[in-house]
């Protein structure tokens, strides 16, 4: 039953949509790999042009595993763990805002080059899809209401509202949504948007390159050598 509390519409965004996105990206994935495998890789432009490409691509993935892993370990490690670091709530939101800030700057760095590079250059936007860019704009307008955060948070340093964020997060993943929802109700609609399309990117994922991030090339390691002779 829905706690009346948090409402019908926090409940559906906050406690069934994240399931949903998830099993859309998975399920996706799959099939998209098992028919279209030619389909899964990066699709790279590089011989299109070299320069802005390689000064976008290195600021923005520097910039995005960086973020990736601050959210990941951030939100899903638990508060026990935290406090027996010695790491209280607020300080923990301090370093957040300040490794979130400057990645993010680093990010969108780069992805000001990209997505220019994507819709200026001739060549490159002649072989790019729909998708290509709907991804990358999708991807800036997230990462730049993760930098808007960093304002909303710096007018609350207690490091609640982080707290309940964690809440939500670790309760998702255990399958406890109801109280997810209860945790993440209060908090200010900035985070909410962020996390509501995070949720949107889960569900664009197969249908977009990024699935080559679920690639590991574990076969070119033992590999033989290529031998190459010049003519």
């Amino acid at each position: 039953m829905v706690n009346s509390d948090v409402g019908g519409l926090n409940y559906l965004l906050f406690a069934v949509l994240p399931y949903m996105a998830v099993t859309v990206m998975f399920v996706g994935s799959v099939i998209r790999y098992d028919r279209e495998q030619y389909s899964w890789k990066t699709g790279s432009s590089q011989m299109l042009e070299s320069k802005q490409l390689r000064k976008g691509s290195i600021a923005f993935h520097i910039g995005i595993l960086a973020i990736f892993l601050g959210h990941f370990v951030g939100l899903l490690t638990p508060s026990g763990v935290w406090h027996a670091l010695g790491v209280s709530a607020p300080t923990k939101q301090l370093v957040a805002m300040g490794a979130g800030g400057l990645f993010g700057l680093v990010c969108l760095y780069g992805m000001v080059i990209l997505i220019k590079r994507r819709l200026t250059n001739p060549r490159v936007r002649a072989t790019s899809t729909s998708m290509d860019i709907v991804i990358l704009l999708v991807l800036c307008l997230q990462l730049l209401l993760g930098l808007g955060s960093i304002f909303v948070s710096a007018g609350h340093l207690d490091g609640e509202e982080m707290l309940k964020l964690m809440s939500w997060a670790q309760n998702i993943v255990s399958f406890d949504p109801q109280t997810a929802v209860v945790s993440i109700a209060p908090v200010h609609w900035i985070y909410k948007l962020h996390i509501l399309l995070g949720m949107v990117i889960f569900v664009l994922f197969p249908f977009s390159r990024l699935v080559h991030m679920l690639s590991v090339p574990l076969k070119y390691i033992g590999r033989n050598y290529q031998v190459v002779r010049r003519g």
